[in-house]
C-alpha cells in the first residue's frame, strides 16, 4: 500500500482517491423467528464498500460498487440503498432478464450465523459476460485502488473471471493497486484447484491482502502462519492482514512483523459481516495515511461493534468513532 509516510506534515488533497469495489449484492433475509424475517440487502464486497463510505464520509476517498443487477425493484432498492450510504453506482450493468441473488440468515445462541443462498441465476454471475461489459472492464483502470474477494472470482462464468483477471492486471500496470480478500467458499468453485488457479492469479497481482486463516488453510493447506506468509512473499504480495476471528490479526508489510489483539466482545449477537467490516475499518485507516498497526485497532473496533447487531449491515447511528491522530492523511492519490 502506497501511503503518504505518517511522519509527513498533514496537508490537503482535493483530488479523492477513487476505490472501486467489485462484487455481488444479494438479497438478505434475516430469520427473526421461525416464521418471521426481516429483508434488507448484502453480500461481502458491498458490506465492506458501505461501512468503507461510512468512516469516509468527510475524508477525499469515492468508494465505487461495481456489479450487474436485474430491472425489478429489488435491484432498484438495493441501488438506491447504496446512494443513500454514499456509494456510487456509475459502472451497474443492467441485466433484464435476470434477478439479484438471495441469502437467509441463521444465527444460533452463540451468534455464530449460517447461510442458505439462491444465487445460481444471478444477474451478478454474468457481469463481465460479452460485449456489453467492455466498457465497465476498461474503466477499472480509472480507479486508485480495486478490491475484490474470493467471492467476486467465484460467483463469475469461467470467460467473465479471465476476462475480470486480465482487466486487472492491465489496471495494475496502469498505477491501480489490488486489494484482495480471500473469503473462501467451497461450495462456490467447480473444484479446490479451480479455485486455487483463480486465486493464484490474482495474488500475483495483489498488494494488500485481507485473509482469513480459515479460509486459506482449507484452500492451501498451509501448516502454519509462517508458510503462508512465505507463500504470499513468493507471490509478491506487499502487505499481508491475517484475520484469526477473535484471536489477534497478525501483520507483515514488506517484511515488517505487527500482532494486534482483537477487541473482546461479551455480547455477539450476529457474526455476519464481522470480517468484512474489519476489512473496511483497515482499508479506511491505511487510505487516510495510519500504519499497519492503527489499521488493525479500527479493524477489530468495527467489527466488536458490527457483531452486536444483526445482519450484515448495522444502523449508521451504531458506528463506532474512529479518529485519525493529527499528523496522518489520505493516502496518495495518483497524478
Amino acid at each position: 500500500m502506497k501511503v503518504i509516510s505518517r511522519q509527513q506534515p498533514q496537508s490537503v488533497s482535493h483530488k479523492p482517491v477513487k476505490v472501486a469495489m467489485v462484487g455481488e449484492c444479494m438479497i438478505e433475509m434475516r430469520a427473526e423467528s421461525a416464521s418471521d424475517f426481516s429483508q434488507t440487502f448484502g453480500g461481502d464486497t458491498l458490506n465492506t464498500a458501505v461501512y468503507l463510505a461510512r468512516l469516509n464520509s468527510a475524508a477525499h476517498i469515492a468508494v465505487e460498487y461495481v456489479t450487474a443487477i436485474g430491472a425489478d425493484s429489488f435491484s432498484d432498492a438495493m441501488r438506491q440503498l447504496w446512494c443513500d450510504e454514499g456509494v456510487g453506482n456509475q459502472h451497474v450493468r443492467v441485466i433484464k432478464d435476470a434477478l439479484p441473488g438471495l441469502y437467509v440468515i441463521q444465527t444460533d445462541t452463540r451468534g455464530e450465523r449460517r447461510f442458505v443462498y439462491w444465487r445460481g441465476q444471478a444477474a451478478a454471475r454474468r457481469m463481465f459476460d460479452g460485449p456489453e461489459a467492455d466498457t465497465m472492464l476498461m474503466a477499472l483502470a480509472d480507479y486508485d485502488y480495486l478490491y475484490l474477494s474470493g467471492i467476486s472470482l467465484a460467483i463469475l462464468t469461467p470467460d467473465g473471471r479471465a476476462r475480470l483477471l486480465k482487466a486487472v492486471a492491465q489496471a495494475r500496470k496502469s498505477g491501480t493497486r489490488i486489494v484482495f480478500d480471500n473469503n473462501f467458499r467451497p461450495h462456490l468453485w467447480p473444484d479446490t484447484n479451480a479455485a486455487r488457479q483463480a486465486y493464484s492469479d490474482i495474488l500475483r497481482l495483489t498488494d494488500l491482502a485481507l485473509i482469513t486463516w480459515d479460509d486459506d488453510e482449507a484452500l492451501f493447506g498451509y501448516p502454519d502462519v509462517e508458510a503462508l506468509f512465505r507463500a504470499y512473499a513468493h507471490f509478491g504480495v506487499g502487505e499481508v492482514v491475517l484475520k484469526r476471528g477473535a484471536a489477534s490479526c497478525l501483520i507483515d508489510c514488506d517484511g515488517e512483523r505487527f500482532e494486534v489483539p482483537a477487541e473482546l466482545v461479551s455480547n455477539i449477537v450476529d457474526t455476519t459481516a464481522a470480517g468484512d467490516s474489519f476489512s473496511a475499518g483497515y482499508l479506511s485507516c491505511r487510505l487516510q495515511g495510519g500504519g499497519p498497526d492503527l489499521a488493525a485497532q479500527w479493524g477489530h473496533r468495527l467489527a466488536a461493534q458490527v457483531v452486536q447487531h444483526r445482519g450484515a449491515l448495522i444502523p449508521s447511528a451504531a458506528m463506532p468513532i474512529l479518529n485519525m491522530p493529527t499528523f496522518s492523511f489520505a493516502a496518495e492519490a495518483r497524478n
